[in-house]
């Protein structure tokens, strides 16, 4: 099964003239609310700091969507842990707010795509990898003004790709993460970065962290990590997450594909999809800041039909679609 790319995409473009948009927008966080997809976006305006923040933007039908200002409405912070870019957001809403998830790094990455040398962030800064992605959690009752509420995720570990459950499960938060590197001792058995869980009663501290998905196909070879969170189904919480690995000797693509959590312990996996929902095709898929990827950070359902926001070559925003109930059955021809 694949999903139906939607023949208009791009659905947003940068916006040339735009001091922090003009050079890319991409990986976009979605929520649909009173007949209103909101589409929280990453976005980049230059290419030397690449310095990176969140746009908003918003859309009656989930296809055509119109920017609601002409400024950010998150930004780096002046100085902290999130002071170099805040990056592919996540949205969830409890009762009448809105939680966020990004990554984030004290520095800006500079620009590190197209064979260039990680090394070269200037000599005040630290090193690529030095400069760890950390990921946080930020609050807004209107995706305009937000409330920082910290790192969710140690400081020692470089770790992406956290997104929320959009409800308590069992009385817990629960998130998903992924860790790129994994150092210590106890983790060695983890070969390649992988999805994580971990629980909280406060959004604060997190416990019970495990593994519980790692790479099987040859597509999702070095990596896998979350995508956009998670819907309920009755068979299960419909999971949409990303995956890396080599295509033919030509380097390496960014797919999606599937899986189904346990309504009660979503620790279990009770299925998954052997092959990819989604892959790069589209020209602007193919080629850009980074070439071959699809990424997604964002989905709605309306109606029957479930709309996925994805970045295409991490250069533009872009959205696919199916029927709830279809991806659900196919899903679960693949019981773990």
């Amino acid at each position: 099964m694949r999903l139906t790319k939607w023949p208009g995409n791009p659905i947003l473009r940068a916006r040339p003239g735009s001091p922090w948009e003009k050079m890319a927008v991409l990986n976009p966080g979605a929520w649909y609310d009173n007949g209103t997809v909101k589409l929280l976006y990453r976005a980049a305006g230059e290419d030397i700091d690449y310095r990176i923040y969140l746009g908003l933007a918003e859309s009656r039908d989930g296809f055509h969507f119109e920017r609601t200002g002409t400024e950010p409405v998150l930004a780096p912070s002046v100085e902290g842990w999130d002071a170099g870019c805040i990056e592919d957001p996540r949205i969830v809403k409890f009762g009448d707010e809105y939680i966020v998830a990004y990554a984030a790094r004290a520095h800006p990455p500079h620009a590190h795509w197209g064979g260039r040398k990680r090394e070269i962030l200037p000599a005040q800064t630290p090193t690529w990898t030095e400069n760890w992605t950390r990921s946080g959690l930020a609050s807004s009752k209107d995706l305009r003004h937000f409330d920082r509420l910290g790192p969710c995720t140690p400081d020692d570990v470089d770790n992406r790709d956290v997104m929320l459950f959009p409800e308590k499960i069992a009385g817990k938060y629960v998130m998903l993460h992924r860790a790129l590197d994994r150092t210590e001792k106890k983790y060695a058995q983890y070969k390649t970065p992988a999805i994580w869980i971990a629980y909280s009663d406060d959004l604060k501290t997190w416990t019970g962290d495990r593994c519980i998905a790692r790479s099987e196909q040859p597509w999702e070879a070095l990596r896998i990590g979350a995508g956009a969170p998670p819907i309920r189904t009755a068979a299960g919480w419909l999971d949409i997450y990303h995956a890396v690995g080599d295509i033919d000797g030509k380097g390496q693509a960014y797919r999606a594909g599937v899986m189904l959590h346990d309504l009660y312990d979503p620790a279990r996996i009770i299925a998954r999809a052997p092959d990819f929902i989604m892959e790069p095709e589209e020209p602007f898929e193919l080629e850009g800041a980074v070439n071959r990827v699809v990424f997604p950070c964002g989905n709605v359902v309306i109606g029957d039909t479930l709309f996925v926001y994805y970045g295409a070559a991490d250069s533009v925003c872009c959205v696919a679609t199916c029927k709830v109930q279809e991806l659900v059955d196919y899903c679960l021809k693949y019981p773990c």
